[in-house]
Parts: structure tokens; C-alpha cells; sequence
């Protein structure tokens, strides 16, 4: 599905979920979000759950229109975002994985790889230039170690640190609510606006986060 020129939607809906992490009522269910930038590079962001497998790859194959992936970067290693690794990486086998440190080290344990033959590692202020587009890497820990957000021009990916209303949980291994109220402060301090597409649920925009989102303006207090 068509958001901008170079973003597209390849997400999937999981109409039977009605709790949310445990805390969050969702009688629709929840969007498990993965976008893919088309550019003179093409990076995907994300994969979904794993009940969604074919889904999320016949919407990527299909956004795709002939072109290959170069990339698939990771925001964090939550099974409902990093299920899908290592089927992209058969699928899609000259695509480069990028992801933290942290990522890395949790896709070994999970995968039985870490991908070391095929992977870029990024942290803080590092960048991945695609063409007319750069990928600019902020580490913004506390849902789970290692996330990252990721800006592209004038929109945000902050994966499951900042959502249209609130944020992550902290409670599960990994999360940390100092880290987590960091991260928040470092976003909402950043300058200027952004379309924010974040790891679940409908896009927002910083500005809007900054007035409306009691989680983000607390932790600029």
C-alpha cells in the first residue's frame, strides 16, 4: 500500500488479538507494521508475526514490483517484528541484514546465526544511504535492548518506543524504564516535525506526540 513516493505498507492485521501486550485493548486486533523504502536502494523495515508468514511476504513481493531488497533492518528482536528473519533472509539471499549489536547477538540465540557473512552493524548517529534517501540510526533502548529509531527525510520509525498515544512496555526481559524514559526524551527533544510510523497501530506525527502523549511529555519534565 502507497504512503509516500518512496514508503510503502506490507504490514498484516492480527484480527484475534484482543489484549495487546497484556495491557492494551484492541477489539479490532493489531497491526504488526513492516515498511519497505524504494529508492535507488531498497530497505525493509521489519518483519511481523509468525502466523503471518506468507502474507507479509506476497505484500512485499508485490510492493516490490520486480526489484530486489537490499536491505532488512531490524528495530529490535520482539518475535512479533523478527519472526520473519530468517525466511526473508532464504527468500531473499543477496539482501543485507542491518541491525544493532544487540539484534545480532539475539538473532544467534534465536536463529542459531547471526548472520555475519551478510550483516551491517549500527548504533548511535551511524547512516545507510539509499539513494536520495538516508537511513539515520538513533539507539533509543528500554523496550528491549538494542532498539533502534530510525529517521528517513521527514519520517520516523521509532519500532515499539513511541506509539500514536503511547509508548512501549518496560515490564518484559530487556525493557528498562530509565532507558526507556531517555529515549523518549531524546525523540521528543529532536527539532523540526515528523510523520511517525511506528511498530504497531496508526502512523502520527511528532508534533502531535509532543502536545497529546502523556508518556512523551513526561519524560520531558
Amino acid at each position: 500500500m502507497k504512503i509516500t513516493q518512496d514508503i510503502r505498507y506490507i504490514g498484516v492485521n492480527d484480527h484475534k488479538v484482543d489484549l495487546f501486550e497484556g495491557q492494551y485493548r484492541v477489539p479490532n486486533g493489531i497491526s504488526y507494521n513492516s515498511y519497505v523504502i524504494l529508492d535507488e536502494k531498497v530497505a525493509v523495515m521489519d518483519t511481523v508475526d509468525q502466523h503471518f508468514t506468507h502474507e507479509w511476504l506476497d505484500n512485499l513481493q508485490r510492493e516490490l514490483g520486480g526489484r530486489q531488497p537490499d536491505y532488512l533492518v531490524i528495530h529490535h528482536m520482539e518475535p512479533d517484528h523478527s519472526a520473519n528473519v530468517a525466511h526473508f533472509a532464504e527468500v531473499y539471499p543477496n539482501a543485507t541484514l542491518v541491525a544493532s549489536e544487540k539484534a545480532f547477538a539475539m538473532m544467534t540465540n534465536f536463529f542459531g546465526t547471526g548472520y555475519e557473512e551478510r550483516r551491517i552493524v549500527v548504533g548511535e548517529g551511524d547512516t545507510l544511504p539509499l539513494g536520495s534517501l538516508t537511513i539515520k540510526v538513533l539507539a533509543t533502548p528500554g523496550h528491549t535492548l538494542g532498539g533502534v529509531t530510525l529517521l528517513v527525510g521527514d519520517a520516523m520509525f521509532p519500532g515499539d518506543t513511541l506509539f500514536a498515544g503511547s509508548m512501549g512496555r518496560t515490564d518484559l526481559p530487556g525493557g528498562n524504564d530509565a532507558q526507556m524514559l531517555a529515549s523518549l526524551r531524546r525523540l521528543a527533544q529532536i527539532e523540526g516535525d515528523y510523520t511517525v510510523y511506528p511498530g504497531h497501530m496508526n502512523s502520527t506525527t511528532l508534533a502531535r506526540e509532543k502536545a497529546m502523549n502523556p508518556y512523551l511529555r513526561h519524560a520531558l519534565r
